[in-house]
């Protein structure tokens, strides 16, 4: 009777190692192992790669919408004027804003103007959104004023110009001290009608925000001035409100309609860009589904090179298990051949992987240098690089599928490896 062995025994690892090398007449094997693992690794690195980059992606994008709007918006719902027109403003804008600030977590309230407005500069227009604000305000949007954004010029004189972002500036082709032209159609109310309103003010600062979107088409513009300009005295049209944690704004929705008081809505930022977000979660789930079928095809390369080793090894298996190899000892040894090369290519896959992500800026510059800057075109996609964001649970996902699939496949040839009739194997020896 066959005695038994210790489960992965240093002899089961040594026939193994030879297995795969695929020595002399049999060296065909090795071939298709290295096949395995270039599948494997290739699979594991398109994995780690893209969840990498989706990551990266969904944190720039959400951070530049936290970082340069409003968190929560309120504004007043509409009611009829004593000459019977429709108003939306807010009256008490800063009683508005001293009891929202109250609100636990909310780190500022600020009262804006905002229109539409056309500016023009040297022979060239562009449409921008004028956002009126005052300057202590102002100071407290991270990805406009903050550490956070890019700025030219001085902030300091912001009440006597104008602050742009640097798309419409280039646009506009307009630098620091120049001025520009801005056109509203509702402006002075005359007998004869409603005329156009052309101011022109001076570009005091010039900030990046990191998304085209709002870098191409916004203007800051002092809360007073702004007032005037778009016929706004002693009203505001909504207030900014900011919060510590932006994720939290839906629990705090009802208090902040408490403090605002009658008439008051809220708008959050997740009712601006939820939409957009499920739809990258949608993507993100689909983007994973993709790619692990392709680490499963990739796995499935590992059960052809066992039966393969399997049909090659017919003899040998024979020999051992006439000397007294164990079933269980022969699954093991053709397991460890197939999850060897499942564990080689995930670490191989892993590491090229995070050395991808680590140097995503040189490759990005290079592949858009390639294609002579137009392969990431950032009116489309909203931010102006390719991120990527490295997350230990994307990596322990992509190791953990990689390697369940892998020791999944082997069973099976392992399995019939084992169950190999030693009498059939040697019988035309």
């Amino acid at each position: 009777m066959a005695s038994r062995t210790t489960p992965f025994s240093r002899f089961e690892w040594m026939i193994a190692w030879r297995y795969m090398r695929g020595i002399g007449a049999d060296g065909g094997v090795s071939i298709v192992t290295i096949i395995s693992l270039l599948g494997i690794t290739l699979a594991v690195f398109a994995l780690v790669a893209t969840l990498a980059v989706r990551s990266g992606f969904r944190t720039e994008f959400v951070d530049t919408i936290l970082g340069a709007n409003a968190h929560v918006t309120v504004y007043a719902s509409a009611r009829t004027t004593e000459q019977g027109g429709i108003e939306r403003g807010i009256q008490d804008y800063d009683g508005w804003a001293e009891r929202l600030v109250r609100v636990p977590d909310v780190t500022r309230a600020a009262p804006l103007i905002r229109g539409q407005i056309m500016a023009n500069a040297n022979g060239r227009n562009a449409g921008a959104e004028v956002f009126g604000i005052a300057l202590d305000d102002l100071r407290g949007i991270p990805r406009v004023a903050g550490a956070e954004a890019e700025l030219e010029g001085d902030l300091a004189r912001f009440d006597e110009g104008i602050a742009i972002g640097s798309g419409l500036a280039r646009e506009l082709g307009v630098m620091i001290g120049d001025r520009i032209k801005v056109i509203s159609p509702e402006g002075v109310k005359t007998a004869f009608g409603t005329s156009p309103r052309v101011n022109a003010y001076e570009v005091v600062a010039i900030f990046t925000a990191g998304r085209w979107d709002i870098d191409r088409t916004r203007i800051y513009m002092p809360f007073a001035e702004a007032q005037s300009y778009f016929n706004r005295e002693g009203l505001a049209d909504e207030i900014e409100v900011m919060v510590r944690d932006p994720d939290k704004v839906d629990d705090m929705a009802m208090s902040l309609l408490q403090q605002a008081g009658d008439g008051a809505l809220v708008w959050t930022w997740r009712d601006a860009s939820g939409s957009f977000l499920r739809a990258l979660t949608v993507e993100d789930n689909v983007m994973f589904v993709i790619l692990s079928i392709l680490v499963l095809i990739a796995s499935l390369n590992i059960i052809a090179g066992l039966i393969m080793l399997v049909r090659t090894k017919s003899r040998a298996i024979g020999i051992l298990r006439t000397m007294g190899l164990t079933e269980g000892a022969v699954l093991r040894i053709f397991f460890l051949c197939g999850v060897a090369t499942g564990v080689t290519g995930t670490l191989l896959g892993l590491g090229l992987g995070v050395l991808f992500v680590q140097n995503i800026d040189f490759i990005f510059a290079v592949v858009n240098g390639i294609g002579q800057g137009g392969v990431w075109d950032p009116s489309i996609r909203g931010i102006y690089a390719l991120p990527a964001e490295l997350r230990l649970v994307d990596v322990l996902k992509s190791a953990a599928l990689s390697l369940g699939l892998s020791f999944i496949v082997t069973l099976p040839p392992a399995w019939r490896a084992a169950r190999m009739n030693p009498v059939e194997a040697l019988r035309h020896e």
